[in-house]
C-alpha cells in the first residue's frame, strides 16, 4: 500500500468534515484504540463494506435493473453474504472480477440511471474489494470471523426516511453520503491509533472512498424536484445526534461510548 501524505489526507478531509456536522468525538477514538477492541472494530468494519454494496445494489435493483439484471445482481452478492450471515464458503474464493455493468442494457436508459449505473456499479466493486481485504487483515491477525450485531447508526437514519417518491429515493441517496462520509472521517481518526499496516490500509481507504458521498449528493440533486438543502441539513443533524449521543454498543458507526 502506498503512503500518502497529511496533507493529502487532509486535502480529502476538507469536504468531508466541511459536510459533516460533527466531529467523532474522543471518547470513541479513545475505545477504538484499545487492543482489545480491534477484532470487533474490524469484523463490523467488514459488514459495513458489505452493506454499502448492499445498498448501493438495492438503488439498482429498485430503480434501474429489469427483472432479469435483477437477477443477476443478487448474484453477485451472494457469495458474499453467504460468508457474512450463514458461515458458507471459504473467504479466499471471494472475488470482484465477474462484477461488470455489461450485464446491464443501457438503451432507453435516461441521463439520471445511467449516471446512476456508474456510480453505483464502481462503488460496489471498490466495497466488496475492501470487505475483501479487511478480511485479509483479520487472518492475517490471527482472527477469525465472527457475526456481531449491527450498531443503531444507520437504521438511525434510515427510519427518517420519506415513504413516497422521488423523495424516497432523494432521502436514501442523502443518507448514503452521511453513511460514506462518516466511514472516511474514521478512517483517518483511526490511522495514528494502530498498528503502521493497518493505519496505511484505512488512509488508502480514505483515498479510494472519500468521493462516494458526494457521488450519492450528485444523484439526489438530479433527482430531487426542489433543491435538496433542507434534508441535507435535516439527515447531518439526525447524524450528528447518532455520532454524539451515548452508545452503549461500540461499533465503527457506533457514538460516544458509555463509560464503564
Amino acid at each position: 500500500m502506498s503512503v500518502i501524505s497529511s496533507s493529502e489526507v487532509s486535502s480529502l478531509l476538507q469536504p468531508i468534515n466541511a459536510f459533516l456536522h460533527s466531529e467523532t468525538p474522543q471518547a470513541w477514538i479513545d475505545e477504538a484504540r484499545k487492543e482489545e477492541n480491534l477484532r470487533i472494530l474490524l469484523t463490523d468494519h467488514l459488514i459495513c463494506e458489505l452493506k454499502a454494496a448492499q445498498s448501493a445494489m438495492y438503488l439498482l435493483r429498485r430503480y434501474v435493473a429489469d427483472e432479469q439484471t435483477s437477477k443477476v445482481l443478487l448474484g453477485w452478492l451472494k457469495p458474499y453474504e453467504d460468508f457474512t450471515y450463514r458461515h458458507e464458503g471459504d473467504w479466499q474464493s471471494l472475488n470482484t472480477k465477474h462484477l461488470s455493468k455489461n450485464v446491464f442494457n443501457v438503451e432507453g436508459l435516461d441521463p439520471f440511471k445511467k449516471d446512476m449505473l456508474d456510480k453505483m456499479v464502481m462503488l460496489i466493486k471498490e466495497e466488496l474489494h475492501h470487505f475483501y481485504q479487511v478480511l485479509e487483515i483479520m487472518y492475517e491477525l490471527g482472527f477469525d470471523y465472527k457475526s456481531v450485531t449491527s450498531s443503531r447508526y444507520a437504521n438511525g437514519l434510515l427510519k427518517h426516511v420519506r415513504t413516497y417518491e422521488p423523495e424516497k429515493l432523494v432521502d436514501k441517496l442523502i443518507c448514503g453520503a452521511y453513511i460514506e462520509a462518516r466511514s472516511c472521517e474514521r478512517f483517518a481518526k483511526l490511522a495514528p491509533h494502530v498498528s503502521e499496516a493497518l493505519g496505511k490500509f484505512y488512509v488508502s481507504l480514505l483515498r479510494s472512498e472519500a468521493r462516494h458521498f458526494e457521488d450519492y449528493l450528485t444523484l439526489a440533486a438530479a433527482i430531487s424536484p426542489v433543491d435538496i438543502s433542507e434534508r441535507v441539513a435535516h439527515f447531518g443533524a439526525v447524524e450528528k445526534t447518532l455520532i454524539q449521543s451515548h452508545d452503549d454498543t461500540f461499533r465503527f458507526h457506533s457514538g460516544s461510548p458509555v463509560a464503564a
